[in-house]
């Protein structure tokens, strides 16, 4: 178990193709500050049919893309 499921699961329930996601938004989903952990922990998104695509640090937001499946 990932200390980002709650992220993963929040996209899967979302099941939009594209989201751009705030720091701040993330912090409300999992519940604390995102750090630079979360590198590591970003392939975990492929098993929820996500990839991590842009990561602003200016800008303070995530980009996520959903998986094209066959």
């Amino acid at each position: 178990m990932s200390k980002y499921d709650s992220l993963w699961k929040y996209l899967d329930s979302r099941g939009e193709v594209q989201m751009k996601l705030t720091f701040e938004e993330i912090k409300t989903v999992i519940g604390f500050d995102m750090y630079h952990s979360f590198l590591t922990y970003k392939k975990e998104a492929k098993e929820y049919g996500y990839e991590v695509g842009k990561i602003s640090l200016k800008e303070k937001y995530i980009t996520f893309n959903r998986i094209k499946t066959a």
